[in-house]
């Protein structure tokens, strides 16, 4: 099997297996090599049903082993991977790209998910891709430097304007959502954020849900993507929230419809209650 029928094949079998519904996005992964935006090979991974045997390693650096449900190491001493594509691929499917659209990717790592999503987008859209960590900003900037319509920023992703993007992937633990993100949304725009706790022995991995928050007017609808595991964000968690979410999840499952951004005392109807948002029923 050469690389282009097996891109195609692995875009086919995700697209079974996770249920994307995004035909931009299943045509991405068909065609943007994902060796492209990793480290030489051979590779270390994990699969996201591992249940104890622990990372793996490719027999060598042929990169059809890249075409599978799999997360690959990028820097695994502080446990980096290119994340696992039917779990970072249900998130972008829920974003419902289109041609056109303008984009923010906050956590883009190597920059490999800012390619599927700008290949989404075709070259009439646009994404911002953003990275805290400096060499990782400069290693998308460098793989992604042929896609012309994006642009890559070392930061956090707040150094927004309002009313600027379509859709918004946030892409690392945070604890709740930045009002830089809200304000960036257009009208019927979308945004997926992992609200996330730690506790110590977790290290820089956090545990949560991944959340879609819609913008209908002054209504936010939203409704939960997945659970995750992520790696947490830098200077945009708050140590009360990050308390607030853990016990959110240690009273019952995620449950909510809506996202409330007016004051309000905490009722059973409130999964996860902060001062300046409440995911609600």
């Amino acid at each position: 099997m050469n690389m282009q029928d097996r891109r195609r094949f692995y875009a086919e079998e995700l697209e079974a297996v996770a249920n994307f519904r995004t035909t931009g996005l299943i045509e991405a992964l068909a065609h943007v090599p994902r060796e492209k935006f990793l480290p030489p090979g051979p590779w270390l991974f994990r699969s996201e049903i591992d249940y104890g045997g622990g990372p793996r390693q490719t027999p060598d650096a042929d990169p059809r082993h890249v075409y599978h449900n799999v997360a690959i190491a990028i820097d695994p001493a502080r446990q980096l991977f290119n994340g696992a594509p039917s779990i970072v691929g249900i998130c972008i499917d829920a974003l419902a790209l289109v041609e056109g659209g303008r984009v923010l990717h906050v956590g883009c790592g190597t920059g490999y998910y800012s390619a599927l999503i700008a290949h989404a987008v075709g070259r009439s859209g646009s994404v911002l891709a953003v990275e805290v960590d400096e060499s990782l900003a400069e290693m998308a900037r460098g793989n992604l430097q042929d896609t012309e319509w994006v642009e890559v920023r070392h930061g956090n992703g707040t150094d927004i304007p309002p009313d600027s993007f379509d859709a918004i992937l946030i892409n690392a633990g945070v604890t709740h959502p930045h009002e830089r993100w809200l304000d960036a949304l257009k009208a019927g725009g979308r945004l997926v954020v992992p609200l996330t706790f730690t506790v110590p022995a977790m290290g820089p991995i956090g545990k949560g849900v991944m959340a879609l928050l819609t913008r209908d007017g002054d209504v936010w609808n939203a409704r939960m993507v997945t659970m995750t595991v992520i790696y947490n964000a830098i200077d945009l968690r708050d140590s009360g929230m990050n308390d607030r979410i853990r016990d959110a999840f240690m009273q019952r499952l995620p449950a909510f419809t809506r996202m409330r951004l007016d004051t309000h005392e905490p009722s059973t109807e409130c999964w996860l209650h902060g001062d300046t948002f409440c995911l609600s029923k």
